[in-house]
């Protein structure tokens, strides 16, 4: 193997690392925005101190302490939401007083200040007099230019004064050749491998430690009287965090090679593709041991106590079962075991997929837990940080991954990269799209991308990543041809061009998380700690057009069913395939109705009112999925999308059909099973704590959402589906189906306007809406709408129903035409057997009757 290429894995390796390296965050994911009483403020007496936070704060340690040392504050802090009050110890003797106070924000990110008030139990006490120094002794002093040395001209070494003559030119271009001529062994290759593999990983170290000394992390401010976490955790925990997203990273990657990358023979893995879900069985043990440490360390920075005096207490076991964070990181340390566990005897691609989609699930919760309300727009922050990391983790980890198959010399690389340069491609767009949406909700207006620090490395990024692309672009056009044909060393220039790029862009990436972003005022209300917006104005049709909300998730979900359905019915035009315009146009008016139900006013009013709630869901779950079931997509993928070219190979259309007949999927279509889930799923939403845990999370408004569509496209499926489907009702059977099934959503509807309770009272008491009608009575028009809303979706299934049933009366008539059209140029009678024998029959007779004549 060749030096160069050696290089490049390590420069890759190095990137790798720094990319998924924790940025220390600069910006406080909350801040102090007032106190009482205020910094330098005069007051008469003392009795109290209060402060209140951009954001809820936990964990809350306040020190009062005067100027003869002695510390004042009585008792524990108490924590109302954003304010956090102590009392004073009185009388409190007439000085000056330092108030201390450290804080742990929603995010698990620990803030310390102090500030300074004079207090006086007579009289106000002002500030002391600066004192100033005369003039001449406050001149700086004159400081003499700095004396410049000759450096002492050195002589080149020539054979004239007793020295040889010494010529390194000649002497490397030899070993160049040399090195051309005669291969590497595989052993010396891996070594080397192995040894700048470790330096890659110290020189990440080394980063780390220098990013942590210059940003202040490692030397931070001490303030008397307020607890200390210690050297070890300062440092420990940043390293621990480090690798617990290496070893994520990894684990991805190896998985996505061995289920994606690599073919494989009908479902079974082949010998090098078992040998990465091994190591990634290896580096999920990796990871969930991270994470476990990084948990105690998390606990130690968060109390901020030193390490020993958390493993001595029984601290650990509340933070790992009742903190946001702690949680987090227990379910990657339970979810990485059991990805280490499964990935011991997985041999099919089928469960290699299964651990994929799993280990990106465990890289979400330390992402997603905890977001802080300092930014505008809670949910498109919420989302663009799910889709950047899970994009990005795919990446990277697939792009190591294959340099390493590269470096070892395995086969099929052309096949490798090229499948990976189609994944490439997506996630160039994810990132790209999930960055903006993350910068827009951290920026208030375009003048800042101009303006602030944030603004222009932001810029600065964003040009990096379009470089990258171009790079990556062209260097893919050129660079798989030659692997396809038969040149493996050029996929070098493949990773080189791409880590050269992505080091430029992973290091702005790093020098943006140190920068703080423009400070946001945000206001101080429960309401908009929730939705991310005040309470909007009072409902009206207008309000409602025009108010219109922007949510990331759906927004990429729309564009994404579009696109791929419009490219689909491209293909086949292009092929000379004919594709029903009836299916077309129900596909997109599905997807229109989408749009409407998750970005327009319905959307922002949604959580604030449970009957626009209530129209949201039955729209998404009842009149959405007919018209996606209608535009048959399942179908066009199978028509449009090519096979593998592999034989025994799993492509997109091969998997498509695996999961189509796959046990799970024959079970959940079950009409029963379908049916179950349509209905008993609504009572179970919202007549359990459910509902309201859903419409606290953004996430959780999103889960909710995405069930509504599944169980009703599931549903429709059964009844009006034209794509393949494990189940064939026969159309008298639907109809009794769907007669049978929709009185539970008017029942559903009764139950809810005869209810004398609000279901989540405790979330629609926390917005403070003050207008309309109360929570109750807007509970029940909720219900009339459910009752009401059901015969929409009924009388367009009837009519699809009715059309789907004379269609195949039609279809079965003209079969039946056909084969007796057969049968009769055979046989020369009409084609139909019973009409022939019963004619025969009459022939007879009639025969018989002449006979007895």
């Amino acid at each position: 193997m060749k030096t160069p290429f050696l290089a490049a894995f390590a420069a890759l390796v190095a990137a790798l690392l720094l990319c998924v390296a924790p940025a220390l965050p600069a910006q406080a994911h909350t801040s102090l925005k007032s106190s009482d009483p205020q910094k330098n403020a005069q007051v008469k007496t003392l009795q109290k101190v209060t402060l209140e936070f951009a954001d809820s704060v936990q964990f809350p340690v306040v020190v009062v302490r005067g100027e003869d040392g002695k510390s004042y504050e009585k008792g524990e802090p108490v924590v109302d939401g954003p304010k956090v009050t102590e009392a004073v110890t009185e009388p409190v003797p007439p000085g000056r007083y330092t108030i201390a106070w450290r804080v742990v924000s929603p995010d698990g990110h620990p803030l310390e200040g102090r500030s300074r008030s004079p207090s006086s139990a007579t009289s106000p006490w002002g500030r002391r007099p600066r004192r100033r120094l005369p003039a001449t002794r406050r001149r700086h002093p004159r400081r003499r230019p700095p004396r410049l040395r000759r450096r002492p001209r050195r002589r080149p070494m020539t054979a004239g004064r007793g020295r040889p003559r010494v010529d390194l030119g000649g002497d490397l271009r030899d070993r160049r050749h040399r090195h051309r001529d005669v291969p590497e062994p595989a052993e010396e290759a891996v070594n080397r491998a192995v040894r700048l593999t470790a330096a890659a990983l110290c020189a990440a170290v080394g980063a780390l430690v220098i990013a942590m000394v210059l940003g202040g992390a490692a030397t931070p401010r001490i303030i008397p009287g307020l607890p200390d976490e210690g050297t070890l955790t300062r440092w420990m925990l940043p390293l621990s965090k480090l690798a617990m997203d290496v070893s994520g990273v990894l684990t991805v990657g190896l998985l996505a090679a061995a289920a994606g990358f690599l073919p494989n023979d009908k479902g079974l893995l082949g010998k090098q593709a078992q040998s990465y879900v091994k190591g990634a069985s290896w580096s999920a043990l990796a990871w969930a041991v991270a994470a476990a440490v990084a948990l105690v360390f998390s606990l130690s920075e968060t109390l901020g106590a030193p390490v020993g005096q958390i493993l001595a207490g029984n601290e650990l076991t509340s933070y790992a079962s009742q903190v946001p964070q702690g949680i987090a990181l227990t379910l990657v340390v339970l979810f990485a075991v059991a990805i280490a566990l499964f990935a011991r005897g997985a041999i099919t691609a089928g469960a290699a997929g299964g651990l994929l989609v799993f280990a990106l699930v465990t890289l979400l919760p330390p992402a997603l837990t905890g977001h802080s309300s300092s930014s505008p727009n809670h949910g498109l922050a919420t989302t663009s940080v799910a889709m950047h990391l899970l994009f990005l983790a795919l990446w990277v980890g697939g792009l190591g991954v294959v340099c390493v198959h590269a470096l070892r010399g395995q086969p099929l690389l052309d096949v490798a990269a090229a499948r990976f340069s189609r994944m490439a491609l997506w996630c160039f767009a994810g990132v790209g799209v999930s960055g903006l949406a993350a910068a827009a909700s951290r920026l208030t207006s375009i003048g800042e991308l101009f303006t602030s620090n944030y603004g222009l490395l932001l810029l600065a990024k964003i040009v990096a990543f379009t470089v990258l692309g171009l790079v990556g672009w062209r260097h893919r056009g050129r660079t798989l041809p030659r692997l396809s044909a038969g040149e493996p060393h050029a996929f070098l220039r493949l990773a080189l061009g791409e880590v050269l790029v992505m080091g430029a862009t992973i290091g702005l990436a790093v020098a943006l998380s140190r920068t703080a972003p423009p400070p946001v005022d945000t206001p101080v209300d429960r309401a908009f700690e929730l939705l991310g917006y005040l309470v909007p104005p009072p409902l009206t049709l207008a309000n409602l057009l025009t108010l219109w909300w922007f949510d990331l998730f759906f927004a990429v979900l729309a564009v994404v069913m579009a696109g791929l359905y419009g490219a689909g019915v491209v293909r086949l035009a292009r092929r000379g395939d004919r594709w029903p315009v009836g299916r077309t146009v129900s596909w997109y008016l599905g997807v229109v109705i989408l749009v409407l139900s998750t970005q327009s006013g319905i959307a922002r009013y949604s959580p604030v009112l449970f009957s626009v709630h209530m129209t949201e869901h039955m729209v998404l779950s009842m009149l959405v999925p007919i018209f996606l079931v209608l535009g048959a997509p399942v179908t066009l993928a199978l028509r449009a999308v090519k096979p593998a070219t592999r034989r025994g190979d799993r492509g997109p259309r091969e998997w498509l059909t695996v999961i189509l007949h796959s046990r799970v999927m024959k079970f959940v279509s079950h009409p029963a099973i379908a049916t179950s889930i349509f209905v008993v799923s609504t009572f179970a939403l919202y007549f359990t704590p459910l509902f309201a845990a859903a419409m606290e999370e953004h996430l959780g408004h999103i889960a909710m959402t995405v069930h509504f569509l599944l169980s009703g496209s599931l549903f429709f499926w059964v009844i009006i589906g034209v794509d393949p489907a494990p189940y064939k009702l026969p159309y008298y059977g639907r109809l009794l189906l769907l007669m049978v099934t929709m009185p539970f959503h008017a029942f559903f509807g009764i139950a809810l306007m005869s209810m004398g309770t609000v279901l989540a009272s405790g979330y629609y008491d926390q917005l403070g809406r003050t207008w309309g009608a109360s929570a109750l009575i807007d509970q029940q028009t909720g219900g009339g709408i459910a009752w009401a809303f059901g015969e929409i979706p009924t009388l367009i299934v009837l009519l699809a129903l009715g059309f789907q049933w004379w269609r195949d009366d039609e279809r079965v008539a003209r079969r039946a035409d056909r084969r007796a059209d057969a049968a009769a140029a055979r046989s020369g009678g009409t084609g139909d057997a019973e009409l022939d024998s019963y004619n025969d029959y009459l022939a007879k007779l009639n025969k018989r009757d002449r006979a007895a004549e």
